[in-house]
């Protein structure tokens, strides 16, 4: 089967479309039939070696998934061939950029309904990434508000539309070019982040600032003031400090997604209802893939890509 595969971490030109053999499913595994991976930030930086994950060499990336059950292990129980499923896989091991991929079983749900295979793979881990920023971290509940400082990427649009479904208040900073699909998604407020300070624009202080951006460490030690005493700043830049502010009871977190297969099936659910719109800004083949970590590197790639085998 065709796979991108890195043999060594380092930069782009370390991945290479390969022919290796078809996985075969261990006690509690599938193999899926892949019908799209994406690509996320954090594949470069496993790919880099910039992640402290202990990645499998030779590994193939791509650790959001969606395909059809092809084969089952053994004790396999649920899943049936023929079913489409998606899946947040573990990340130290093989992705599904590749034709096909070994899954733990426990790592799938169903796939959903009304939208394409191929565009669901764009879902699992990044609107995970919003679910528990907001609710698991930033326990938000309706009535509140927050503020989501970078909300133009794809987690912002998810943080954007989970928060309003949960009856919380959304001001959003954003930029000149993504300041309509932040509006789209539903915030409340949207501050243009190039002309105004959001400590400026702010009618009062929030509940939750949810962080999403590599801003200047200053500013975001600064917009900890928009904060309500005991409130609660969460970031998703895991390579800088999340600030809190100690004396008024203002918690720091800071969050790495989690595989949570119990939310990821309510996420779907919600895209069945119509309550949830999955983001595809792009779709590549898979001999395209190391270009596009390449464009990745440069800061060129805006939105969602997926990957076709």
């Amino acid at each position: 089967m065709q796979a991108v595969q890195f043999h060594e971490v380092g930069g782009p030109e370390v991945l290479h479309l390969v022919d290796i053999d078809r996985p075969t499913p261990g006690t509690g595994q599938v193999r899926i039939r892949v019908a799209a991976s994406a690509h996320n930030a954090a594949d470069g930086g496993m790919r880099g070696g910039f992640l402290p994950i202990p990645v499998q060499l030779p590994h193939v990336p791509g650790y959001d998934v969606s395909g059809t059950v092809d084969a089952l292990g053994d004790g396999v129980d649920g899943l049936s061939i023929g079913d489409a499923v998606i899946g947040f896989l573990p990340m130290e091991l093989d992705g599904g950029a590749a034709e096909y991929v070994v899954a733990p079983a426990a790592s799938l749900v169903p796939a959903p309904t009304s939208i394409p295979l191929t565009d669901a793979a764009a879902l699992p881990s990044v609107a995970l990434t919003a679910w528990q920023a907001l609710f698991d971290d930033g326990h938000l509940a309706a009535g509140q508000r927050v503020l989501v400082v970078g909300a133009g990427g794809v987690v912002g649009g998810y943080a954007i539309q989970l928060a309003k479904r949960a009856g919380v208040t959304v001001v959003a900073t954003a930029s000149p070019r993504s300041v309509a699909a932040v509006r789209a998604a539903g915030a409340d407020q949207v501050i243009d982040h190039t002309t105004t300070e959001p400590l400026d624009a702010l009618d009062g202080q929030v509940d939750v600032l949810l962080n999403l951006a590599p801003i200047d460490p200053e500013q975001f030690a600064a917009d900890v003031a928009a904060v309500r005493d005991g409130g609660t700043v969460v970031s998703t830049t895991a390579f800088m400090a999340t600030p809190g502010d100690e004396e008024r009871g203002v918690a720091a977190t800071t969050v790495f997604v989690r595989p949570d297969r119990e939310r990821l099936a309510e996420l779907v659910s919600l895209v069945d209802a119509g309550q949830l719109t999955v983001q595809v800004d792009r779709r590549i083949p898979l001999a395209e893939l190391p270009a596009l970590h390449a464009e990745a590197e440069a800061g060129q790639v805006a939105g969602k890509v997926i990957v076709l085998p």
